[in-house]
């Protein structure tokens, strides 16, 4: 119970603690892409600001023309352009002034225009449509027209985002599709800006399907510059979170962002609808992260209306992330109060757990010693029956023996008490009938030796009976050379008879020579011959004789 208590306790942490993330996926390794691109915005800076300043040394050299000058001009103000605002306009004016020095219409109208969209970008959307209104388009080449009806176009459409009026926003959309509709027909249709600007009435118009395959195309078939496919990327994160495609929307807004910074474009506003966006849509801590940057392209900029954008966005997206760090905090402090408490939990379970486990030593301690003492007591009760069994076994066997050669002594007797018994009653005849001279007759048909050799004879048999196997247990202490090779199974020689009667307890060496007839040293010599053929040691060989076992007597039924 105390185990399932903190398991409950870690998981209800766990469920507590832990808000809700975004899904690992392709758009969540994307923005970590693009918040390691804003930390290494001042690289792209740097680069832009190097560019510049090249450019700038080149123009201060009075050895240029004016064409050549404003052909630098051109240059500077495309960097400044959507950099920085005031600059941009600077170059823009120095544009028109080089241009009426030159005394060329054309180049008149088209810095005209680079003024204009300078204007349009930051937001001073009268002082651009004065601007383009001083420019008579037809009198200028084709691609002057285009530059013209495309900045009036989004100057309409602009308009008409920021209004928000019900009956100006309309007419805005329609004067800006005219003027589109007049770009594209002085385009060809394999060019990136036909698709851009085709896209770009589409999307306003309401098409985000037709619009969507426009942008794409920009994207796979052309090869956009870094400011192109940010606005073509944007364009379709837009469209994605108008149809409720959540990761295309922000996959292509952080694409769009990526591409801004380094291009280092601070007028741009993916990274600021990419932020609201997040917010939208729960992750507040990275939309307060790229609003802040967002806002500081802004201040960098320049631009009054890019400010005031991206200011009515802070407010909001860093008040809900207050509320986010208020109730965290609100969460820490419940799961600082629960780590207390399961700390202290853990204390007490630490303290019951070392206690038991103490007490557990002790049993274990306690068991383990009384198991060795068992084992012990175990071990010598299993010797004592050892012993007890072998002693046994001995008692056994030498009652087997005795039992055997009690019989056979008994026959012996018998036997012999009968021939004594006719040899004294032929005696008695004899000196009955004063036969004096027969009487050695009868002694004389004794043979003491044959005698002797049928007592051998009976007892090797009675031996063989009770050790069947002796024999061939006797011989596998020798070599295959130095066995013994008897003439029949019922009888031994001089050797194997003297360690017989080993064998049956008769050790001692006085009273074997006097069974066998043979003198004491005769007997140890034959012993000693026979144990150093052996391939066992002397000190051995009389203790493995004695192992050789008796055949086991039948069972009593």
């Amino acid at each position: 119970m105390i185990y399932k208590g903190v398991l409950f306790v870690f998981l209800f942490l766990f469920l507590f603690c832990v808000p809700a993330a975004y899904s690992f996926s392709k758009t969540d390794s994307l923005l970590h892409e693009l918040s390691r691109t804003i930390e290494n915005r001042e690289v792209y800076v740097k680069e832009k600001q190097d560019r510049i300043e090249r450019l700038k040394n080149i123009v201060s050299k009075n050895e240029l023309s004016l064409v050549q000058q404003f052909d630098i001009y051109n240059k500077i103000h495309s960097d400044y352009r959507a950099f920085q605002f005031d600059s941009a306009f600077t170059y823009a004016q120095k544009l028109q002034l080089t241009a009426r020095q030159l005394q060329d219409p054309v180049k008149e109208a088209y810095a005209r225009l680079k003024l204009s969209l300078t204007l349009l970008s930051s937001g001073m959307f009268n002082e651009a449509l004065d601007s383009l209104n001083a420019v008579h388009p037809n009198t200028l080449p084709d691609s002057i027209k285009v530059d013209y009806h495309a900045l009036k176009a989004r100057a309409y459409y602009d308009l008409s985002a920021y209004t928000q009026s019900a009956y100006y926003s309309p007419r805005y959309k329609e004067a800006g599709g005219q003027h589109v509709d007049s770009a594209l027909a002085l385009l060809s249709q394999n060019t990136l800006r036909f698709y851009a600007l085709r896209g770009l009435k589409r999307e306003t118009t309401s098409e985000p399907g037709e619009a969507r395959e426009d942008f794409q195309t920009i994207l796979d078939r052309f090869h956009p510059s870094l400011n192109q496919y940010a606005m073509a990327a944007h364009s379709l994160g837009v469209i994605y979170s108008k149809q409720g495609d959540v990761d295309k929307a922000i996959e292509m807004l952080a694409r769009a962002a990526i591409a801004d910074i380094k291009a280092s474009v601070t007028e741009g506003v993916a990274l600021m609808t990419l932020a609201e966006y997040l917010y939208q849509h729960g992750d507040e801590s990275r939309a307060y992260t790229y609003i802040k940057q967002a806002l500081k392209d802004a201040d960098f900029y320049g631009a009054k209306q890019r400010k005031i954008q991206v200011a009515a966005i802070l407010p909001v997206i860093e008040g809900e992330r207050l509320a986010t760090v208020e109730s965290q905090r609100t969460r820490l402090l419940i799961f600082a109060i629960a780590v207390s408490v399961l700390s202290l939990l853990v204390v007490v379970f630490a303290y019951i757990i070392f206690k038991q486990l103490r007490q557990l030593k002790q049993a274990k301690r306690t068991v383990t010693e009384a198991n060795v003492r068992l084992q012990e007591v175990n071990y010598k009760l299993t010797r004592m029956n050892e012993k007890l069994q072998e002693t046994n076994d001995e008692l056994l066997e030498a009652n087997r023996i005795k039992e055997e050669y009690i019989g056979y002594s008994f026959n012996m007797y018998t036997e012999y008490l009968d021939k004594i018994e006719k040899l004294k009653k032929s005696v008695d005849r004899k000196l009955m009938n004063r036969k004096f001279d027969e009487i050695s007759h009868v002694m004389d048909s004794v043979n003491m030796k044959k005698e002797r050799e049928a007592l051998y004879q009976s007892f090797d048999k009675v031996f063989l009976k009770l050790f069947p196997d002796f024999v061939k247990v006797f011989n596998s202490f020798f070599k295959e050379e130095d066995k013994f090779l008897l003439k029949d199974n019922q009888s031994l020689n001089i050797e194997l008879r003297i360690f017989a009667l080993i064998r049956i307890g008769i050790n001692d060496h006085e009273q074997i020579a006097k069974i066998l007839e043979y003198s004491v040293r005769t007997i140890y010599n034959y012993k000693t011959k026979v144990k150093n053929r052996s391939i066992i040691s002397n000190d051995e060989f009389e203790q493995k004789v004695m192992e050789i076992r008796a055949i086991e007597p039948a069972p009593v039924l």
